[in-house]
């Protein structure tokens, strides 16, 4: 081969090479990847002994999980094929979905029950947990409404005031399942975008404090939720009833010391630990894989939240408002879960029954959680694909 076709060669594969970076933010896929690799290997793990002790397949959870896996990399690249002004124009849409199928999942007969909650929807071949498709149905309305009345956001308190209003309806939804920790991240994902929208912090104050107030009378006067609030403080008062899953939890990440005691060598998910391949699948990981798998995890969600927050911060630069606050919302979503999946696990937070997203066994996590990275790469290719002109006319017209 001649120097000249050796050149070519090499424009070419930088060619494709920025072209790809062009539309896809390749840090933020591989992290993505990354996450739903380890997440497959850790369920396969975490789940086979109870797997094939009641099942008697041993891959049974792992062949499910990965069914979710295509199907999840399926949603993402729909979404990401999508043109973000549609989502944008139907967000009053979305928002009225959101709300039909948390009052549907109420409704006698049609909600699916498991262990006393009624968070499910039969789809035949799984069931939806709806709490899932409302975190990101009201995170795409809540990108609508910012960029859309953003003034109305920092000027007034009533344009503040809408859009908490409607997270408070959805969240007495999400507590009548009940889904207290869905609930929790739903507002976590409102206030931080409203935050970061320019709202004023006096109007958080007084938020804040209601609803703590109203969380405070809602814990007191319901005597299981008090005592799963404060069952985390001392786990060891109770080992064998409310501290169950948590001193089991403990013991499985104290065992894993710096390098954990070997992939598919934890104790604790053979006999002890309950949804070992579900909301615990952290403590499974971090008794095999020790401080080191914690460490890269972590690291893992924290480039996601990165990541995120860059892709939001030159959407807007670019005048793309609508895909920032997205980005922005998706980002606190995913890395808010992890975190308290992840503070559940330690004992650092009282057990709220979240997922560990991208991770955790679950077909409506892994779907919705995946279509919500689809839709933060489109973000990225449409803020890229905009060039120096769009955004200068962008800027221009606003500033005019």
């Amino acid at each position: 081969m001649s120097a000249v076709d050796i050149q070519a060669t090499r424009d070419a594969g930088q060619q494709l090479q920025l072209r790809l970076a062009q539309r896809l933010d390749l840090g933020l896929a591989l992290s993505v990847l990354a996450l739903l690799g380890l997440g497959l290997v850790m369920v396969a793990s975490a789940s086979i002994g109870i797997a094939d002790r009641n099942l008697g397949d041993p891959l049974y959870f792992l062949k499910r999980q990965a069914v979710y896996v295509v199907l999840g990399l399926a949603a993402a690249a729909l979404a990401y094929r999508i043109r973000l002004a549609y989502w944008e124009a139907s967000a009053g849409l979305l928002l009225g979905f959101a709300y039909f199928l948390l009052i549907l999942v109420l409704v006698p007969g049609v909600g699916v029950t498991v262990n006393g909650s009624t968070r499910w929807l039969s789809l035949g071949l799984f069931n939806l947990q709806v709490s899932e498709v409302a975190k990101l149905l009201f995170t795409l309305y809540l990108a609508g409404y910012l960029t859309r009345h953003g003034r109305a956001v920092r000027e007034r308190f009533s344009g503040f005031l809408r859009p908490m209003l409607l997270l408070a309806g959805a969240s007495l939804l999400l507590l009548m399942e009940p889904d207290f920790g869905a609930a929790v991240v739903l507002m976590a994902i409102g206030l931080a975008m409203l935050f970061l929208a320019g709202a004023k912090l006096w109007q958080f104050a007084l938020l804040l404090g209601g609803v703590a107030t109203a969380l405070a009378m809602l814990a007191i006067t319901t005597p299981y939720r008090m005592a799963r609030l404060t069952a985390f403080l001392d786990p060891w008062n109770d080992p064998f009833n409310s501290g169950f899953q948590l001193t089991q939890s403990l013991i499985a990440i104290g065992s894993g010391s710096w390098f954990g005691v070997g992939l598919g060598a934890s104790v604790q998910k053979l006999f002890y630990l309950p949804e070992a391949h579900n909301d615990f699948l952290f403590a499974v990981l971090a008794e095999e894989l020790g401080l080191v798998g914690i460490t890269v995890v972590v690291l893992l969600y924290g480039w996601f939240l990165w990541r995120s927050f860059g892709i939001g911060r030159a959407a807007e630069q670019a005048g793309h408002l609508f895909g920032a606050y997205l980005a922005y919302g998706v980002g606190v979503w995913v890395s808010l879960q992890a975190f308290i999946n992840m503070g559940v696990n330690m004992g650092l937070l009282p057990t709220k029954g979240l997922t560990l997203p991208l991770m955790s066994y679950g077909g409506s996590s892994m779907l919705m959680t995946c279509a919500a990275v689809g839709l933060l790469l489109r973000v990225h290719r449409e803020t890229v694909e905009s060039g120096p002109l769009r955004v200068g006319r962008v800027s221009g017209g606003r500033g005019a």
